[in-house]
């Protein structure tokens, strides 16, 4: 396996235990994220780290400055390039479609927000169940592409596939289990745009496996960028095809590790956001 190439195929980790959620090769939509294991349990990080922590809240102190205005606001041309996911201002989306944020701006940060919105749902444990993820093909991606992605999904989430992992046939958890996949987008950056097209990449983290005291599937991170190519479509943005690629990563932290227990309760308890640029 070659760090940083494109990955759009599904397999299961072998020897590892580990997930790794992909399409086919010959796929051109891309796939789930790999969901390898990016912990380090070596206290001789903790001095590196601590002196990374410190300089990057330096760095963020040092460039607070102070932004206030006789308004409140600045214009769009005074926001600088090398943070293109600062805050603009510009308020979420207030519509759901299936439980999924819609009704996107048609703008470049609208873009933004529906790529960063949908890879959630594409990285989520509901593209897993089959009667869920029909509903997702309708809602994210245009309507020329969801009858050739209904089959391919299909094919890739098969009931082996879902049995390697610990799931059943319905893509549901054993009894005593909760199967995790929840990412969260970092940031993004939009690569192309025009009126009717949008090719948006979308940094991510995310947490991955099965919690359970005797999984062999344990939930870990994993840090990759998706690159979702996007269409204006039924007055929305929709997308025509997706691919996702390892990194960037941080150094790996020297967390503890949390619990099976913890960690089913976190995501039981712990609800996730609506991504607005």
């Amino acid at each position: 396996m070659t760090s940083g190439d494109d990955q759009s195929y599904t397999d299961y980790g072998g020897d590892t235990g580990h997930t790794r959620t992909r399409l086919p090769e010959t796929d051109p939509y891309g796939g789930a994220p790999r969901r390898g294991p990016h912990r380090s349990s070596s206290r001789s990080l903790i001095t590196v780290v601590g002196v990374v922590v410190l300089l990057i809240a330096a760095i963020a102190f040092a460039n607070r400055g102070d932004h206030s205005s006789t308004d409140g606001s600045a214009s769009k041309g005074s926001q600088p390039h090398t943070s293109p996911t600062a805050a603009t201002g510009t308020r979420p989306v207030e519509t759901k479609s299936g439980g999924i944020p819609s009704g996107f701006a048609h703008t470049e940060q609208g873009a933004e927000s529906a790529a960063a919105n949908y890879s959630v749902v594409l990285v989520s444990a509901d593209i897993l169940r089959p009667s869920r993820r029909t509903e997702i093909i309708s809602q994210v991606f245009v309507p020329d592409q969801q009858a050739a992605l209904t089959n391919k999904f299909d094919k890739a989430y098969s009931k082996q596939f879902l049995s390697n992992i610990g799931l059943d046939a319905n893509g549901n958890a054993p009894v005593g289990h909760t199967y995790v996949s929840r990412t969260a987008p970092l940031g993004t950056k939009t690569t192309s745009y025009s009126d009717s097209t949008a090719s948006v990449e979308v940094w991510c983290t995310g947490v991955f496996g099965m919690a359970g005291n005797d999984s062999t599937n344990p939930v870990t991170s994993d840090w990759f960028t998706l690159t979702l190519q996007l269409q204006w479509s039924g007055g929305d943005w929709k997308v025509s095809s997706f691919s996702q690629k390892d990194g960037p990563a941080p150094v790996p932290g020297d967390d503890k590790a949390s619990s099976a227990d913890q960690m089913s309760k976190a995501v039981e308890e712990y609800g996730g956001f609506t991504y607005a640029r």
